[in-house]
């Protein structure tokens, strides 16, 4: 259920969702902090084999979603590890009332995984901001939503065009067109792409389409140009 993607990072895929009618596949990342504790990042349908090859990695401590769009297993994540914290993104936690969230991301990482994680928001949009993550010991730049690199095979019919029409193909990737033109004040955003290839990732893990273990940054700088 779980792969090594780099030191003390996994992932694992899980089932296609459905948004507005395209069908989009779904990717959770789980670091091993320095600590021992267990970092979950946008968990997946949960299974009886992926708890327990998570448990076996150490103890999850820390959830996290990086969007208000990532948030449809987190309660049965939460009933599954009750004793870990929960972190929404900005307008999650008026989005799912119904849990109980412990705090919310910001641009700078909880102290509980700061040694190993940086973190920086992506600020501007009037429909939604999201949270990139960097792991250290891995060089990996963890992002959601913000670049989409879907394979030429995946990209079939009317509903393939409209995603290769918005650049979410191929080896570039990109940013939903919608999701662009909602960035009004671009700034800081701009802001929050200097510190994330400031830092320099090796490796990029994404939750749609193809991830990379090297040339992170130049492919990172060519699918946020539109910035």
């Amino acid at each position: 259920m779980l792969e090594e993607f780099g030191p003390s990072l996994y992932l694992a895929d899980g089932p296609v969702v459905s948004f507005y009618g395209f069908p989009y596949p779904t990717r959770m990342a789980v670091a091993r902090l320095s600590d021992g504790r267990v970092w979950i990042w946008s968990p997946i349908a949960l299974t009886a084999e992926l708890a327990d090859a998570v448990e076996a990695i150490g103890p999850v401590s820390y959830i996290v979603s990086p969007n208000k769009l990532h948030h449809l297993f987190l309660g049965e994540w939460v009933e599954r590890w009750p004793d870990a914290l929960l972190f929404a993104p900005p307008g999650l936690a008026r989005k799912r009332s119904d849990l109980q969230f412990d705090g919310e991301l910001l641009d700078f990482p909880d102290t509980g995984w700061a040694a190993d994680i940086d973190q920086v928001i992506f600020h501007g949009s009037f429909a939604m901001e999201e949270v990139v993550f960097y792991h250290r010991a891995s060089s990996t730049a963890i992002i959601c939503d913000l670049i989409q690199r879907f394979p030429p095979e995946y990209l079939r019919g009317l509903k393939g065009l409209l995603m290769r029409l918005d650049g979410l193909g191929g080896e570039r990737g990109s940013t939903p067109r919608d999701w662009r033109a909602s960035f009004l004040h671009r700034g800081p955003a701009r802001t929050a792409r200097q510190k994330l290839l400031g830092w320099k990732p090796r490796q990029l893990l994404i939750a749609h389409g193809k991830c990379e273990r090297s040339d992170a940054a130049k492919i990172i700088g060519h699918a946020l140009s539109w910035l």
